[in-house]
């Protein structure tokens, strides 16, 4: 599994101009599924993204040393199913997404990451899977992350 994680003020999702997701301070997460992945890369990722020191303690947004959590803030997560993150632009001008997992088996593993984010007592809020979404966010930072469980 892949996650590009951006530290926000806030962020949203829309579907045909219809709001389905909104956050305030927390975390958008991009996630993409790949051919490989189970079960076992949910439990590492939702381990490691809510507990990531990240955030800096009230009253200390201005300084640079980030040293609480998603859980310590009490802090939102907005999730996006996105496929495009096992694009090989290697070859040629065309993405490849042969790595990337089929729908079926990337929309259970989707919904299986909202359900145990949801239980861990985050609010959770997350995009449509395989539609067409729009995602505004306020970017606070930037703080901007990558996790490949593959790596």
């Amino acid at each position: 599994m892949k996650v590009v994680i951006q530290r926000v003020k806030e962020a949203s999702v829309a579907v045909n101009d219809r709001e389905v997701g909104k956050i305030k301070r927390g975390l958008l997460l991009f996630l993409g599924v790949g051919q490989r992945d189970t079960s076992k890369d949910v439990d590492y990722l939702i381990k490691k993204i809510i507990n990531l020191r990240i955030f800096p303690a009230s009253g200390e947004e201005d300084n640079p040393r980030k040293n609480i959590s998603l859980v310590d803030i009490n802090g939102e997560a907005l999730v996006v199913s996105q496929f495009t993150l096992y694009g090989n632009c290697r070859k040629g001008r065309k993405p490849s997404y042969d790595k990337a997992a089929s729908p079926e088996i990337a929309e259970k593993l989707y919904r299986e990451f909202l359900t145990q984010l949801a239980q861990t007592g985050i609010k959770t809020e997350s995009g449509v899977f395989q539609a067409m979404m729009e995602v505004k966010l306020n970017n606070w930072g930037p703080v901007t992350l990558l996790i490949d469980t593959d790596l």
